[in-house]
């Protein structure tokens, strides 16, 4: 049997692969829903995300399996997204209209000129380039940087531009620069099209955790999907997981196999484990941080705010980085004549946001949408304020360094595997978070015992009966 820790996409995607191949699995995830940061919250008559999670992907094995999984709940939603900047709504990705009259032609020109002098640079000599701050100067130019890029990843990581490692921005915006933004402002350039850059995506029709949740279904059509239950100890011995130790409903189990695969934090992976790992190994696991999350949402007696999908706000003046209206990426999430807002504040657990109380979380956010001009306090019916930690984990400069140490310890159990985006402390996005659990339970089902690190560029190939599906919507 495969014991797997969380129930986040990746820990759902490497249960449901094993499920349909009739290998033994159980999940343990300490919540009560399944989904982690996908997950879709209930209130009343109201549904929404952790933050707005669509799901794109180039891999049509793992599409054709969401699709199955769907039906006919999944929609195309087409994007609209804005930046907020100076006083002004800009168009992103950007449009040239919208670009010369939302910033003006002399900070359009500005913005061109810019871009021009680094590809003249980097055409002369190669810059090194190690921080965030480093790649998108070289991609996008200075006065990008600072208008928009600078802030916003300040913002989301709580630390300097120059201290964020390139590595984050150069996955998460692969292939991404203001040539590739050009491009498709003025042609709608398709034929290389950037994932980023991309007009509609596909969404579940009652919000992302529809997706979390019919893989539940699937595998407990034969396998366990055990909430409620928190890991408390990982025991291991001569280089090999033995069994798992969580509490349920007040009471402490137990439970081994013969493959493990985790998707909780990197970090607690070693915290729990007994006995204690070397004391190089627990003091690089100190070293690497997450960024957490407080997300407000306020339900609106208005029918509507915007037509937006997503909207930033990358400047100070507004405390929150990012809202979304989830009615517009479903009309099934707001019950008829009714809308609700969605704001997400990036934190760490030390922060004021963080302990702030629910009611002036609500009320903060409140005062700076009437700011804004999208509501009057009048307008919010009722507000839910959720906090998340462990959302991202934060890729400092040294990050890498201190993973290295940690991953290499880890690497020496031969039935212990690392998925998702807190499990391998990777920036995955949604399709490559399930392809990281696709990955290792192939490999557990095919006696495999080299753990080469997944990257998020590499398809799996999943089971062909999988491509034959027992489960419908």
């Amino acid at each position: 049997m495969t014991v797997i820790l969380g129930a986040g996409l990746s820990g759902l995607s490497a249960a449901a692969w094993l499920t349909r191949s009739g290998h033994p699995a159980t999940i343990l995830e300490k919540n009560i829903k399944v989904g982690g940061l996908a997950k879709t919250i209930t209130h009343g008559n109201f549904h929404f995300d952790l933050g707005g999670h669509r799901f794109l992907t180039s891999n049509q094995q793992l599409q054709a399996f969401v699709s199955d999984l769907l039906g006919e709940d999944l929609l195309s939603v087409p994007r609209k997204s804005q930046i907020y900047i100076a006083g002004k709504y800009i168009d992103y990705p950007l449009t040239p209209l919208n670009a010369v009259f939302g910033l003006g032609l002399a900070k359009t020109g500005t913005i061109l000129l810019d871009y021009g002098k680094e590809k003249v640079k980097s055409a002369f000599r190669s810059a090194q380039i190690t921080s965030l701050e480093d790649w998108v100067v070289s991609q996008f130019g200075r006065t990008m940087f600072e208008l928009y890029f600078k802030n916003y990843s300040e913002k989301v990581w709580g630390i300097a531009s120059s201290d964020i490692s390139k590595d984050w921005v150069a996955k998460r915006i692969d292939g991404l620069s203001l040539g590739q933004f050009i491009r498709h402002a003025l042609i709608k350039f398709h034929q290389h099209k950037v994932k980023t850059l991309t007009d509609t995506f596909l969404y579940p029709r009652m919000g992302i955790g529809q997706l979390a949740e019919r893989m539940a279904d699937l595998i407990q059509t034969e396998n366990t999907v055990r909430t409620g239950a928190a890991v408390e100890k990982i025991f291991h011995e001569q280089g090999r997981i033995t069994s798992i130790q969580f509490s349920h409903s007040g009471e402490k189990h137990s439970i081994q196999g013969n493959n493990y695969i985790s998707s909780i934090p990197i970090t607690q992976c070693i915290t729990k484990m007994t006995p204690q790992p070397p004391d190089e190994v627990c003091k690089a696991a100190s070293k690497i941080h997450f960024r957490s999350l407080v997300i407000v949402a306020l339900f609106l007696k208005k029918k509507s705010l915007t037509d937006l999908t997503w909207m930033y706000f990358p400047e100070n003046t507004v405390p929150f980085g990012r809202i979304h209206e989830p009615k517009n990426w479903s009309p099934d999430l707001a019950p008829h004549g009714r809308s609700h807002v969605v704001a997400e504040y990036f934190c760490n657990t030390d922060d004021p946001i963080w302990q702030s109380s629910t009611k002036a979380m609500s009320e903060l956010t409140t005062d700076h949408l009437e700011k804004l001009g999208f509501l009057g306090k009048g307008d919010v019916l009722d507000s839910c304020v959720l906090r998340i930690p462990y959302a991202y984990p934060v890729f400092d400069l040294q990050y890498s360094r201190h993973l290295q140490i940690i991953t290499d310890y880890l690497d020496t159990f031969d039935n212990l595997h690392l998925v998702g985006r807190n499990g391998m402390f990777s920036y995955l996005n949604m399709d490559q978070a399930m392809e990281s659990g696709i990955a290792v339970a192939e490999k557990v089902m095919q006696g495999i015992k080299n753990k080469e690190t997944f990257w998020a560029d590499e398809v799996p190939t999943p089971c062909h009966q999988f491509l034959q599906p027992k489960y419908s919507s």
